[in-house]
């Protein structure tokens, strides 16, 4: 009796070190893949980050054709935010390290550019489509800021999906530490404790929740409540 709870005792120890043995090689095979993922986007970003900056240095001093400008800074921007969305997806399952913070302060850079960009354009071509910025918390938001930024971003979404190529959406965080976004909320009179906040046409600030419906109208007139003209 006693031989045969050893035997099974043994039998036990032996399929859970299997066991944790197998969880440890998935876990250093999903890690690897996740790296593998963030390394690719992070050689994308900095293709796009010398992309851009050509294409800001042909719309501050040559001729260009508005129509293409307009369609290719808005599908430029949709391609940035879709490739961060991916990083988030990836890092989703682990704490932020700080390779991904860097990638994250990549990506706020390209939105940046892409705001200046569409500033030149529309001022160049009087471009109707509607900018949208969105300034969010990133690092340790608090419960309360999270729910009302999940608000939000579904709300903008919704109008994105509702005007289609009307919208550039640019989505950036403001609390990275990266100088020009800092240098671009103060021309907003916009601080950090001030998170989360929507900027449109760099005319109307939003910071209260609102239905979709309510955001169209107020980007629109003007005149919903908790709506700010600059």
């Amino acid at each position: 009796m006693l031989e045969s709870q050893k035997h099974a005792f043994w039998q036990a120890l032996l399929v859970t070190i299997l066991i944790f043995g197998i969880g440890i090689l998935l876990g250093f095979i999903l890690e690897n893949w996740r790296t593998s993922k963030i390394d690719l986007l992070a050689q994308e970003s900095e293709i796009d980050l010398l992309d851009i900056k050509l294409q800001s240095e042909i719309y501050s001093e040559s001729d260009f054709d508005c129509g293409s400008a307009v369609e290719e800074n808005i599908n430029f921007a949709e391609r940035v935010f879709e490739e961060a969305k991916l990083l988030e997806k990836y890092d989703s399952a682990s704490r932020l390290t700080e390779d991904v913070k860097i990638q994250h302060k990549k990506y706020d850079v390209l939105r940046a550019m892409l705001l200046l960009n569409s500033q030149r354009i529309k001022e160049r071509c009087n471009a109707e489509y509607y900018e949208i910025v969105y300034f969010y918390q990133f690092n340790e938001p608090s419960l309360d800021t999270k729910s009302k930024q999940n608000v939000f971003s579904k709300m903008l979404m919704d109008f994105k999906e509702r005007k289609g190529s009307e919208v550039l959406l640019i989505p950036m965080s403001g609390d990275n530490g990266v100088v020009s976004i800092n240098l671009i909320m103060e021309s907003y009179g916009i601080s950090v404790k001030d998170l989360p906040v929507i900027v449109v046409n760099g005319e109307l600030k939003i910071k209260e929740i609102m239905s979709v419906d309510e955001f169209e109208e107020s980007i629109e007139n003007g005149f919903v409540d908790n709506v700010i003209r600059l």
